[in-house]
């Protein structure tokens, strides 16, 4: 099957890698906006063409991968993709999730494609897990950590603050919280309850410090409702020991049985990943196999992660599957 990738940044280079290591798949065609020959992939022989051209490719690629920010480009590009291709995107914002649904299974079901959104590991994977235990425990509760890792929509916001040159931020879960959550406490918590927010700082020469450290633990809608801690390092420091993207968290339902309520279980889900771009990707590639299969079946329109059998993502059989995983 013949892959197609829109956009190669971090995530773009991480499909790129997770298709090679499918046999069955192979790298049709990378699509960018910035000037191609300034676009150096690994993949040899295939090549990197200006978005403009992505028409003319249409007949060439079974599955696009769009691998755009979900702030801006998702939300006009999936919809607009899905007239001429099958696609999935991993739009992770989750306010918007049915939103961006709606509109892109209106232009898949028009045009006879599929599509996939919201896929990778939160929403993916965990949201899966999520399911699955509500399912097996509905009297209960539901609790997701995030980190120890990198957010980097929360490490951008740093570095667009005034007299920063360059920094990165670490989500980190309380881990009293987390025992609590295991121990089957079944907490009420807080945002704050729930995570640290540690920031790795690079000032501008002259800056100032504490004008910097006040503005970022007082950002709406990234710190204010966390504690956070502010460290200043030097350029060498945040390149030798910040420059990974790892990350990483945990879903869990704490849950209850018994004709009384009587005995408790807890299911966990974890994950902790040296690189998040590149795991996101792994999963993307596994259902692009599957929007493929059902692509081949007739089936059209919009679909999540919550819609698509295990199986489909497998290349094995299922004789294979039954012989090996069951």
């Amino acid at each position: 099957m013949k892959i197609g990738i829109l956009g190669y940044g971090n995530l773009g280079r991480g499909i790129e890698c997770a298709v090679k290591q499918n046999d069955d798949m192979e790298l049709a065609a990378v699509f960018t906006r910035r000037n191609p020959d300034t676009v150096k992939i690994l993949t040899e022989g295939v090549k990197v063409y200006p978005v403009s051209d992505i028409l003319e490719h249409k007949d060439e690629i079974d599955v696009l991968i769009l691998c755009g920010g979900s702030a801006t480009d998702l939300p006009v590009q999936t919809p607009e993709y899905a007239k001429y291709f099958n696609v999935i995107d991993s739009f992770d914002t989750h306010a918007r999730i049915p939103e961006h649904f709606n509109n892109v299974n209106k232009a898949a079901t028009e045009s006879g494609h599929t599509a996939l959104i919201s896929c990778g590991w939160d929403p993916g994977m965990f949201s899966l897990n999520r399911l699955y235990a509500n399912a097996i425990l509905p009297q209960g509760n539901d609790y997701t950590f995030w980190g120890k890792g990198v957010s980097q929509g929360h490490s951008d916001a740093i570095r667009r603050v005034e007299g920063v040159k360059d920094g990165k931020q670490y989500t980190i879960p309380v881990e009293a919280a987390l025992e609590a959550v295991r121990n089957g406490e079944n907490p009420e918590l807080t945002t704050r309850q729930k995570h640290i927010r540690e920031c790795f700082v690079v000032a501008e020469e002259g800056a100032d410090l504490n004008k910097i450290e006040e503005t970022i633990k007082n950002m709406p809608n990234y710190f204010a409702d966390y504690d956070t801690t502010v460290h200043f390092i030097s350029e060498e420091e945040l390149k030798a020991n910040h420059s990974g993207i790892p990350h990483g968290g945990f879903v869990f339902r704490s849950g209850i049985t018994g004709w009384n309520g009587e005995h408790k279980h807890i299911i966990e889900y974890s994950l902790k990943l040296d690189s998040n771009p590149e795991f996101t990707s792994s999963v993307i590639v596994a259902y692009a196999r599957a929007i493929n299969r059902l692509h081949k079946e007739g089936v059209n329109g919009c679909k999540t992660v919550f819609d698509i059998a295990p199986a489909y993502l497998s290349k094995a059989s299922g004789e294979e599957l039954r012989a090996h995983l069951l």
